[in-house]
């Protein structure tokens, strides 16, 4: 805690913008560029699970915030972090002149982008499938809508919040070399962290500082992996909706830690009792009548009309400004070429997604229905999906330099490859909080292979592969920026698709076709996700909710 608190203090140093920020090669600063890089990853995670707790419950109790919150999510996901940092960083930059914290800022932002998104629609997909005996059990208990909220939707969403929250830290690092490396209009900002570090090494083809960088990221993930999630995983057992009382606990030797300490002890019981006092404070124990009065009626209706009239004027106008505004700028033949190239790029995500599907599906069951497994699988699984993309570009640029292969074929997997662990976290969430009655129930009954699957282990994780699935293909598509153009010292090979274009421009500084990448991008993934991941979505919500 202290040398987060000492590197928070560097973080506010003076800095002009232009100024170059020297980046040492040297393996003696990785510790501190660790650090820093763990604090902005944990300062953006905070951010995240205040988003989570606010505006995703807010889109799970109310229909009419649903209907603009789970669409906005959508399209924010697939908006690239290029995309963010373009239009973020001289705001931030503004909000604190002569001071390093514009850029850090603007990178925590940035982490934070690729964090809450999944952790959003994950709870708000837990949230949504509650079972009706809770829900029935806080009417007779006449909890408040507060009350509710801390005693049952965070308890039964806290086994998959934590694996949600242990796949986005991951990708937070994955995308650490973006956020950290900001180069936009030209100039390249470089902030303290592995990321930058990342960044020098491959423009040096130093070899061996990015097997330094990889070992640093392996050792702190298995830190904090230890000291914070595995913890956090074996205290949430207990919130697992189980009938059966012969499961396998999860330990964690932090906790076993922390029950010997007796000031400790001491300390957690405080803590319990303020945070009872908190939940059960008498302000928001109030629990208001409905109204029934018509008139009441009307108004909420008057003002919901009223609402959904502005913003669909707002919406339309926004389209009409830019549609005009693109029609006097750029040509029609070149809007056109880039919205084949948005459609190349949706090609391989689809593929990909598919592909990944295929694998991880029975692999994270496998995980999730053994407890002993996902405790020796959970760091593994955290490092792999923390593994920076930009790590393999060497390797992928050799070997397609050397056998001449197509570049747009090769430099795909790029895409998924820290998407794919959207699904593997999901999948792995869903099938550990499997009843295990129902699990004996089909050993009793006999089903087997094929049947036991379509009957109770599909239907059971549906809802959570479908949260994955839709993470994972926003993932991709926002990976597909650095994916699509990959390079080593002075090699450069770029693939055909949406993603060299948007990565292309914004390296130039063009915020105009910046904009008009990312706009087209917007619209493909709006697109998809209405045709296809929301349909999945109200499938799994209607028919396997209550699994």
């Amino acid at each position: 805690i202290m040398l987060l608190a000492i590197q928070a203090k560097h973080m506010s140093v003076p800095y002009k913008l232009g100024q170059p920020t020297p980046i040492s090669l040297d393996p003696r600063y990785l510790p501190g560029y660790a650090l820093r890089t763990v604090l902005r990853m944990f300062i953006a995670m905070l951010a995240s699970l205040l988003f989570t707790f606010t505006i995703a419950t807010w889109a799970a109790k109310n229909k009419k915030a649903e209907r603009i919150i789970i669409p906005l999510i959508d399209i924010l996901q697939s908006v690239p972090i290029l995309g963010f940092l373009s239009i973020t960083v001289v705001g931030f930059i503004s909000l604190f002149p002569g001071s390093l914290l514009g850029p850090e800022c603007a990178a925590i932002f940035a982490i934070f982008s690729s964090q809450a998104w999944n952790m959003a629609l994950g709870f708000y997909q837990t949230v949504r499938s509650v079972p009706l005996e809770l829900k029935e059990a806080a009417h007779v208990f006449h909890l408040s809508a507060w009350q509710r909220f801390w005693r049952i939707d965070v308890p039964f969403s806290m086994p998959g919040l934590l694996w949600n929250m242990m796949v986005s830290m991951s990708s937070g690092w994955f995308f650490v070399v973006a956020s950290e490396a900001i180069s936009v209009s030209n100039q390249q900002i470089l902030l303290p962290g592995i990321g930058s570090y990342i960044t020098v090494a491959i423009q040096s083809s130093n070899v061996f500082a990015i097997l330094y960088a990889i070992l640093t990221m392996f050792i702190v993930i298995l830190i904090y992996d230890q000291l914070l999630f595995r913890p956090l995983v074996a205290w949430a057992d207990k919130f697992k909706a189980e009938q059966s009382t012969d499961n396998i606990e999860t330990h964690s030797w932090v906790i076993d830690i922390l029950h010997r300490t007796r000031v400790l002890r001491f300390l957690g019981v405080k803590i319990m009792q303020f945070f009872n006092a908190f939940v059960n404070w008498p302000l928001f124990r109030i629990e208001h009548a409905p109204h029934s009065s018509d008139t009441h009626s009307f108004y909420l209706r008057y003002i919901s009309f009223i609402l959904n009239s502005f913003i669909m004027i707002a919406l339309l106008a926004a389209i009409i400004y830019s549609v005009i505004f693109i029609y006097q700028h750029i040509p029609t033949l070149s809007v056109l070429h880039v919205f084949l190239l948005g459609l190349v790029t949706a090609f391989r995500v689809f593929i990909l997604v598919i592909l990944c599907s295929l694998l991880w599906i029975p692999v994270g069951v496998w995980i999730g229905l053994r407890p002993n497994v996902a405790n020796f699988i959970q760091p593994i699984a955290q490092f792999l999906a923390a593994f920076p993309a930009n790590v393999l570009y060497p390797i992928v640029v050799i070997f397609i330099v050397r056998y001449h292969l197509n570049v747009n074929i090769w430099a795909s997997p790029l895409m998924i490859l820290g998407a794919q662990w959207y699904i593997l976290f999901n999948v792995i969430a869903g099938a550990s909080i499997i009843p295990k009655d129902l699990l004996q129930a089909a050993d009793n009954l006999g089903l087997k292979k094929w049947l036991r699957w379509r009957r109770l282990i599909l239907p059971s994780i549906f809802p959570f592969y479908i949260t994955g699935a839709i993470t994972a293909s926003g993932g991709a598509w926002n990976a597909s920026i650095v994916a699509e153009v990959v390079s080593w010292g002075n090699t450069k090979l770029t693939a055909t698709g949406l993603g060299a274009y948007i990565s292309e421009y914004t390296s130039k500084g063009d915020f105009l076709h910046t904009a008009l990448g990312i706009g087209v991008m917007c619209v493909i993934v709006l697109i998809l996700n209405r045709l296809i991941w929301r349909p999945l979505y109200l499938i799994a919500e209607t028919h396997f909710a209550e699994t």
